[in-house]
């Protein structure tokens, strides 16, 4: 593609929109599975886990040989494509074998199914993002791309996931789980299949011959701001963790307010979709650095007004929630259009396009940053904190740090850690002005 070409905003919206219905099937497996199967299916808790922690477990191991293997593959239809057009129906199998199981399942039927879906949901996302970061060369469009993408497509498919049940009256665990994984098929079907035929995915002219697996992770170590940004990634993982994992503490036993729940996410989410423009904006005319740092200091300033809402009233929560979700726009939509300038580098050194490998390894960082926050509960039980009996007042505080404290410090943090980053603007067309010649 060429770095000035801006691309039409209908092929933007036909390469964002399988975004939503990828989104949509992210609730079911992160929040319905554990819930669908210890229920209605009867399995132990410590059979669940082990099971879960066997899958997640292979991620290491699965994440970066597809990235690696989309990076190399070649057919006439593209390298991202082949890998969606497999995946859709791996991923579908494995979604209806995992919530339409027959009767007397068990941990092999979990493991098979989960495996299918979360595997093949690896095999679609990868290729994807990194076919998005191949889509422009430019700067600016990379961030555009980004915003249709995470910006538009995921975080709408979260608020869909969030209201689909409540607008048709369904409450039950088992009732939500089977009307967004039908509701993800029928959306994911069209909608993928539109990308793969109208949006293009050229093969690049390689300078060079690709090298073993071992010798591209070893060269993607050696990249400076790619360690930085996947540190970042990692750190402000956790920092997003901790209060998606407490949120409903925080609103049972602080607020004392469960109601509140669904009104504050949907404030939440709306708010991160409205943003993203701003980001968009300020990312061209600040640098999409700075402009994620700005982000960063605004969610850590409003969570800090956290323990002042029993005081105000819920709806100073709300407020609170808006800002906090502007925020999530920019998370969304940045740090992914940053990697695809961090992978320039990458391309000038080693000759090769491995898009696919580097968003294996960020994808690899947030998973990290998710699983390392659910050590709050460990912490609020050693805190004295129980979901059982009444709290001591050091509890609610410690409840309170974990949610809002500590995701405080680990965002300033970041903003630290992201000042002077050295591929802004001008830096990345130097890069890709080198990487032209040397191609020439």
């Amino acid at each position: 593609m060429s770095p000035f070409k801006r691309l039409s905003t209908g092929l933007l919206l036909t390469y964002a929109a399988p975004a939503m219905p990828l989104a949509m099937l992210g609730l079911p497996i992160l929040v319905y599975l554990p819930s669908f199967w210890t229920g209605p299916m009867d399995m132990k808790l410590n059979t669940l886990s082990l099971v879960l922690f066997l899958v997640r477990g292979l991620d290491a191991i699965v994440d970066p040989t597809i990235g690696r293997l989309s990076d190399i593959s070649r057919s006439r239809f593209g390298r991202r494509k082949p890998f969606i057009a497999l995946a859709i129906p791996v991923a579908m199998t494995g979604a209806i074998g995992l919530f339409f199981p027959p009767h007397g399942a068990g941990a092999a039927w979990l493991f098979i199914f989960n495996a299918l879906v979360t595997w093949g949901w690896t095999m679609l996302s990868l290729p994807y993002w990194a076919w998005g970061a191949e889509l422009s060369d430019d700067y600016r469009e990379r961030q555009r791309i980004t915003s249709f993408r995470d910006g538009g497509g995921t975080l709408l498919g979260l608020i869909i996931s969030l209201t689909a049940p409540v607008v048709l009256g369904i409450t039950s665990v088992v009732g939500e789980a089977h009307l967004l994984v039908i509701m993800t098929i029928v959306l994911a079907t069209p909608l993928v299949l539109a990308a793969l035929m109208i949006v293009p995915d050229p093969l690049p002219a390689a300078r060079a011959a690709p090298v073993g697996f071992i010798a591209a992770l070893r060269v993607a170590a050696a990249n400076g701001p790619f360690r930085k940004l996947i540190t970042v990634w990692l750190i402000n993982g956790i920092a997003n963790g901790l209060p998606a994992a407490l949120f409903i503490m925080v609103c049972q036993y602080f607020l004392h307010d469960e109601k509140a729940q669904g009104p504050l996410l949907l404030v939440y989410f709306f708010s991160g979709v409205l943003c993203v423009p701003l980001w968009l904006w300020l990312g061209g005319r600040i640098g999409k650095h700075r402009a994620w740092i700005v982000s960063l200091l605004v969610t850590a300033f409003a969570f800090g007004f956290v323990p002042l809402v029993p005081h105000v009233g819920i709806w100073f929560f709300g407020l609170i929630s808006l800002f906090t979700g502007s925020g999530l726009g920019a998370d969304f939509t940045i740090p992914p259009s940053i990697q695809a300038d961090v992978i320039d580098l990458d391309e000038l050194r080693s000759g090769e396009h491995r898009a696919g490998l580097f968003f294996a390894a960020s994808t690899m960082a947030q998973k990290a940053g998710n699983a390392l926050s659910v050590v709050a509960f460990s912490v609020l039980q050693l805190a004295g904190f129980s979901t059982h009996h009444s709290n001591s007042a050091s509890a609610l505080a410690a409840l309170l740090f974990m949610y809002c404290g500590l995701p405080c410090l680990l965002k300033l943090f970041c903003a630290i850690l992201l000042r002077g980053f050295p591929l802004d603007e001008t830096a990345q067309r130097d890069l890709r002005a080198q990487i032209a010649l040397a191609g020439a």
